[in-house]
C-alpha cells in the first residue's frame, strides 16, 4: 500500500491506508483572518507561534503554513513563517502557496521533507512546481481541477488526478509522494458533493492507489453548526479511504469525529489514542499528575 513520508528535522508522519488519519492544522492562515494578515505583513508572527503551538497541543500531526496577503511580499513572509513555526514545533509542515516563488523560498529554509500545497493539473503550472518538488524532494497536494475549472463531473476529476500523478512520475516523483485532493464543495450549495468525494476517494486509493486529503471546512461552508457537519463528513470520507485532511484541531467535534473513526477502523491500536484522550484526569491520574511531575500511568 501507498505511503507517503513527510518529516521535520527531528520527526517523521506517515500518510497511508489502514493507518491513523493524519490532522494537518489549518489555523496559520492569514485568508480571512484580517488581524494576522495585518500582524505578520508588519512583522508580528507572535500569532502565528501560539496558533503553531495550540493547533499541535490539540493533537495536529501535522501544520500547514501560508502567507497569502494581498500587496506582502509572500515569499519572504512564507520563508520566515516556516521558520519560526519550525523553531517552535516539531511537527513537519505543508507549505502552502498559489506562488510558486513562494513555494520555492519556503522549500530552501525548510528543515526535513516538507508537503508542497499545491499544483493543478494546468500545464503551465505542473511544468513549473513539480521541477520544484523534484529538486527538494518533497510531496506534494495534487488538486483535481485544470485549465477547464472545477467539474462537477467525480470521474472527470479522476482524470486530471491521473494526469497530474503521471506528469509527476516524468519529472521522477513517485506516486506515493503525490497526495490527491478531490476537490470537496460546500454541501449548502451543491446536495451531490459528499457522494462526489466519497466516491472519488474510493477511485484514488483502489485504482490510482494515491493518498488524499481535502480542505474539510469547506463542506459545511454557509451552514449552521459546521463542525458537526465537518466531523461527521471526515469521518464517512475516511470509511472510503481519505487518509488525512487540512482541518482545525482546536474544534472538538471535528477532532472527536476522526479520533472515533479510526478506532472504529481499526487504526487506533487497542484505542490508545482515543484513550489518552479522553481519559478523567480526576480518575486516571495521566494528565494533571504528569503536568505535576508525577508518574504518568502507561496505556
Amino acid at each position: 500500500m501507498t505511503d507517503t513520508i513527510i518529516s521535520s528535522a527531528t520527526k517523521e508522519v506517515v500518510i497511508g491506508f489502514d493507518r491513523p488519519f493524519v490532522m494537518i492544522g489549518e489555523r496559520i492562515n492569514p485568508t480571512g483572518r484580517k488581524l494576522l494578515a495585518a500582524e505578520m505583513k508588519e512583522g508580528d508572527f507572535s500569532r502565528v507561534e501560539a496558533d503553531a503551538l495550540a493547533q499541535v497541543a490539540a493533537g495536529a500531526h501535522m501544520l500547514d503554513v501560508n502567507a497569502g496577503i494581498p500587496l506582502a511580499d509572500e515569499p519572504a513572509l512564507l520563508a520566515k513563517a516556516i521558520q519560526l513555526v519550525q523553531a517552535t514545533v516539531d511537527v513537519p509542515l505543508a507549505i502552502d502557496s498559489s506562488i510558486v516563488e513562494a513555494l520555492e523560498a519556503g522549500m530552501a529554509v525548510y528543515q526535513g521533507k516538507p508537503l508542497i500545497n499545491s499544483v493543478t493539473g494546468e500545464d503551465e503550472q505542473m511544468e513549473r512546481v513539480l521541477p520544484l518538488v523534484a529538486k527538494y524532494g518533497a510531496a506534494v497536494v495534487a488538486i483535481s481541477n485544470d485549465e477547464t475549472g472545477i467539474s462537477e463531473d467525480p470521474d472527470v476529476r479522476y482524470e486530471v488526478a491521473k494526469k497530474i500523478v503521471n506528469r509527476a512520475a516524468d519529472h521522477g516523483i513517485p506516486k506515493a509522494d503525490v497526495v490527491v485532493d478531490p476537490l470537496v464543495m460546500p454541501i449548502g450549495a451543491m446536495g451531490t458533493a459528499g457522494k462526489q468525494v466519497f466516491a472519488l476517494v474510493d477511485r484514488l486509493r483502489n485504482e490510482l492507489g494515491v493518498n488524499t486529503t481535502c480542505g474539510a471546512s469547506n463542506v459545511s461552508f454557509g451552514l449552521p453548526a459546521r463542525n458537526n457537519i465537518t466531523g461527521t463528513f471526515l469521518a464517512m470520507a475516511m470509511s472510503h479511504g481519505m487518509t488525512s485532511a487540512i482541518m482545525n484541531p482546536l474544534h472538538d467535534e471535528v477532532k472527536d469525529a476522526v479520533m472515533a473513526a479510526d478506532v472504529l477502523a481499526g487504526n487506533d491500536e487497542n484505542c490508545a489514542a482515543w484513550i489518552r484522550a479522553k481519559r478523567d484526569p480526576e480518575a486516571g491520574g495521566g494528565a494533571r499528575e504528569g503536568r505535576r511531575g508525577g508518574r504518568r500511568r502507561r496505556t
